[in-house]
């Protein structure tokens, strides 16, 4: 679900909510929504996590170093600008490192492709938030913190495509479907659709869409917001189908492999978990992205 063009879009507004700067302590762990968690549950040590005591743990010392992918498009982010603070994964990246004690203008942006965020070896980056799923496999060589999203697949196919009518979980298993590689998508497809001619595979979502477009695939799948966002403002002449029922996937802030800051921004997480700050700016930017019909694979 990467390599999204971005397409002019109605303003987002800013994100105006509070959150205190109060240095992180005792244990705790949770995630976000439904209370999923990651492999690497919020334990965070006895150490104190004020922005003092985490300077040893940064890619660079006195700023927080966030990474995502370019383009950074609706609704994660705003106008291709990840240090505006607009967009869902912005805002949240932003309220995290308020919660460490950092200003905005104590983050800097860094550019990380999606598919080397999850690749072994060092970082050059504190966290990566970029729509990446936690995954059994990809927490073998990075680290993941709870879920600041709980994600649910959706379909998207052209309106003239028998899909669109005709999408019971026998009718789902007769089309052809394309998603981009190494996605939790192309994933989904093979392990719930499960259909009976291969998925096509492609190096990036751009392409997946062209293959839409020229009926090469008779649809794809991506998150639902994602999926929305297509349909509306990216490929004409498409709809969202549907979403699919959860089957537990979330989006996790990315580190390096055993990255100590980790627990630390569990903390965080959970803080802006309970205070209500990620239920708010939910509602703020993924809201109409969310409320949609639901159809079993």
């Amino acid at each position: 679900m990467r390599q999204i063009t971005v397409a002019a879009v109605a303003a987002i507004t800013a994100l105006t909510a509070s959150v205190g700067l109060a240095a992180c302590g005792s244990s705790s762990s949770s995630s976000a929504g439904s209370g999923t968690a990651s492999s690497a549950s919020a334990t965070a040590s006895a150490a104190s996590c004020s922005n003092a005591s985490i300077q040893g743990e940064l890619f660079a010392k006195g700023t927080l170093t966030v990474a995502t992918d370019k383009p950074a498009y609706p609704p994660w982010f705003d106008n291709n600008q990840p240090s505006n603070g607009q967009g869902y994964e912005s805002a949240v990246a932003y309220a995290v490192a308020a919660q460490l004690g950092f200003s905005k203008s104590g983050v800097t942006w860094a550019y990380e492709p999606f598919n080397d965020s999850y690749a072994p070896g060092p970082k050059k980056f504190d966290f990566d938030i970029n729509e990446i799923s936690y995954s059994a496999a990809r927490a073998q060589v990075v680290t993941f913190s709870d879920s600041y999203y709980d994600v649910q697949q959706a379909l998207v196919a052209l309106k003239s495509s028998p899909i669109v009518g005709q999408h019971t979980p026998s009718e789902l298993k007769t089309y052809v479907y394309g998603d981009q590689v190494g996605t939790t998508s192309l994933a989904f497809i093979n392990s719930e659709i499960q259909p009976t001619k291969t998925p096509k595979v492609f190096e990036s979502l751009n392409d997946v869409k062209q293959a839409l477009q020229d009926k090469q695939i008779a649809a794809l799948v991506t998150d639902t917001p994602t999926a929305q966002y297509i349909s509306s403002s990216e490929i004409s002449g498409s709809v969202m189908v549907a979403q699919f029922p959860s089957t537990g996937e979330h989006y996790g802030l990315l580190f390096a492999k055993g990255n100590p800051l980790v627990s630390c921004v569990n903390k965080a997480l959970a803080t802006l978990r309970s205070n209500g700050t990620l239920a708010k700016l939910q509602a703020k930017y993924l809201q109409i992205y969310t409320s949609v019909p639901t159809i079993k694979p």
